[in-house]
């Protein structure tokens, strides 16, 4: 059972050996499209794969990565970026890995990506001559279908410092002006014009994306996109309406739930701020769903706000216990620190009261 590492690169000198290195003792073939690198991208590449070509790049992601794809002879293919790393530490997971492929011989194979604090599962692995195709010129995915199988083995993204380019943004430009864009292409669009500072547009984006089709866990990344654009437009109402709109596609999420509590918290309502941050506490983990969710959202980010509403309310006992639980959560946090130095000036002050 044969596994093809599939990537399209770009001047990432900078990462591209590291991304090799953690990856060579799954990969049993690398195949690398280089799409314009001017920086040693290539001279990198060359130490490493067994097959490499070029690709005239013309604003496809897609169109890349299923050249790429093209190119390999593997039973299943792989694809990671060039900023993306498997922890050395799960190498011990790879034989299972394969095990797990020839037991079950699934279609696709979903893994847990790690990026910027977040944890979502991307499809990794596709068998290869089902006609399996990328689709979608930036942002792009390959439709689930088959059977479908998730596993543990972590992908993470460790990008190189630099400033967020506009290249997604000019591409979806040009894109919507040759044709009609699908509901999740409308949500990353709508996205990327948020993160560009284009607030009203963005708005518009989104809102139009929710009043059609969708997935469902797009949709309610839009409602929380869509809730921080009026918020940048001091509209903290919409903003509210917009993140309980998201309860109608699926089940409350951990971040709306605390953006729900922080909201409360900013017009002083601390009852109402307990109550979401509580639920948070109990939200589920929809990360294997594909929901973009920071695991902090339903453990520490809520305790530390819990921490400061009860001690507002005048519930001490209540605050405590809260701090209780980020110290074994997060000792090191400065915010836990912070609030172990507090909570310790309030005993000394109690005991050295008359």
């Amino acid at each position: 059972m044969k596994i093809s590492l599939c990537m399209i690169v770009k001047d990432e000198a900078e990462v591209l050996a590291r991304c090799l290195e953690s990856a060579r003792p799954l990969a049993d073939e690398i195949v690398i499209v280089d799409t314009g690198s001017t920086d040693g991208t290539r001279e990198i590449a060359e130490s490493y794969a067994d097959v490499l070509r070029d690709f005239v790049w013309r604003d496809d992601f897609a169109a890349a990565r299923n050249y790429a794809f093209s190119l390999a002879s593997g039973d299943y293919l792989m694809w990671l970026d060039a900023d993306d790393v498997l922890p050395q530490a799960e190498s011990g997971q790879i034989a299972a890995l394969r095990e797990l492929l020839v037991r079950e011989s699934p279609d696709m194979v979903f893994c847990p990506y790690e990026a910027g604090g977040l944890v979502y599962y991307r499809e990794r692995f596709l068998r290869h001559g089902v006609g399996f195709s990328w689709v979608g010129r930036v942002h792009e995915c390959i439709v689930p279908r088959g059977k479908i199988i998730k596993c543990g083995l972590r992908v993470v993204h460790l990008p190189p410092p630099k400033p967020y380019s506009a290249r997604n943004l000019e591409i979806y430009r040009k894109w919507e002006r040759e044709e009609k864009l699908s509901g999740r292409d409308l949500f990353y669009y709508g996205r990327e014009l948020y993160y560009h500072g284009h607030t009203q547009e963005a708005a518009r984006k989104l809102e139009e994306m929710l009043a059609g089709e969708g997935w469902y866990v797009n949709k309610i990344e839009a409602c929380k996109v869509l809730a921080e654009c009026y918020l940048r437009e001091d509209r903290p109402q919409r903003a509210r309406e917009a993140l309980l709109l998201s309860f109608v596609y699926g089940a409350p999420r951990a971040s709306v739930l605390c953006r729900l509590g922080s909201l409360d918290m900013e017009k002083g309502d601390l009852r109402g701020a307990v109550f979401w941050y509580r639920a948070a506490l109990l939200a589920e983990d929809h990360a294997p769903e594909g929901d973009f969710e920071l695991p902090a959202c339903r453990s520490l980010t809520p305790l530390l706000q819990l921490v400061v509403c009860h001690w507002r309310l005048g519930e001490r006992a209540e605050a405590l216990a809260c701090h209780k639980k980020t110290e074994e959560l997060a000792p090191a946090h400065p915010s836990v620190v912070y609030n172990h130095k507090f909570f310790a000036a309030q005993t000394s002050s109690d005991s050295a009261s008359p």
